[in-house]
């Protein structure tokens, strides 16, 4: 009787790897530098904080990370897949399938549930499974489960907030990307908010980017990249103690 197996998936070193990546924008009298030969990588399950002053080009490395711009120089490969020279439909299917995203602004469709604001990147995507359990299940994890059919308008913003959150994670992304998610909140909803993708990200063991001015909050990541005018100016682990929790 044979007893070969199966040879396992492989798992890429990283999930997230930077070559040279340049950005520059002709505003039509000349050319503006963005982002000046950035490299670096991103292992898997990480959770990475990057920071700057407004103009550093954080946002603009998070929409290149997220397929949503194009380098003008250099490589970008996430979880395996070299997105540098994708077209539209294929970035489209690599951000359906590998990120999920929360945003500042929430970007909930104003006229879906809860719930369907959740299940609706599943649907996109062609997820198979039990998408409403799962669905149920994160507005649970994120304390609104008696919330899932109520519409935006009638949510607060912060629980606005947690259903982007459980929206991110639906589709169970290797790589979740955010932009200043609690940039909109007071502190005690923006703590809770920080806590919750805390505990998804651990749990789902997601690869996180979080983009941020707020050194409270960065302070939470395993490591944090500096940008100024588009280059990096320190790169650092940061020790947590073990077990360490977001204070309410």
């Amino acid at each position: 009787m044979s007893t070969d197996h199966p040879p396992l998936a492989a798992v890429p070193a990283v999930a997230i790897d930077v070559r040279g990546v340049v950005k520059t924008i002709d505003n039509g009298t000349n050319s503006v530098n963005i982002l000046r030969g950035l490299t670096f990588s991103v292992p898997p399950g990480q959770f990475l904080a990057i920071m700057g002053a407004s103009g550093s080009g954080k946002s603009t490395l998070l929409g290149l990370l997220a397929g949503l711009d194009t380098v003008t120089a250099g490589s970008i490969v996430l979880d395996g897949t070299d997105i540098t020279n994708l077209n539209e439909d294929k970035l489209a299917r690599v951000r359906g399938r590998k990120i999920g995203f929360v945003f500042q602004s929430y970007q909930l469709v104003s006229t879906l549930t809860a719930k369907e604001n959740i299940l609706l990147p599943a649907e996109l995507s062609g997820m198979a499974g039990d998408l409403e359990s799962r669905a149920d299940m994160l507005l649970d994890r994120v304390g609104l489960s008696n919330r899932g059919h109520h519409y935006p308008i009638q949510l607060s913003g912060g629980e606005q907030q947690r259903v982007a959150l459980a929206r991110a994670f639906v589709t169970k992304p290797p790589i979740l990307m955010a932009d200043e998610p609690t940039g909109n909140l007071d502190s005690v909803n923006g703590t809770h908010v920080l806590e919750l993708l805390l505990q998804l990200n651990r749990e789902e063991r997601t690869t996180m980017i979080l983009v941020t001015h707020d050194a409270m909050l960065a302070a939470y990541a395993d490591r944090i990249i500096k940008l100024r005018d588009g280059a990096i100016v320190s790169d650092e682990l940061v020790a947590q103690p073990q077990g360490t929790q977001v204070e309410v």
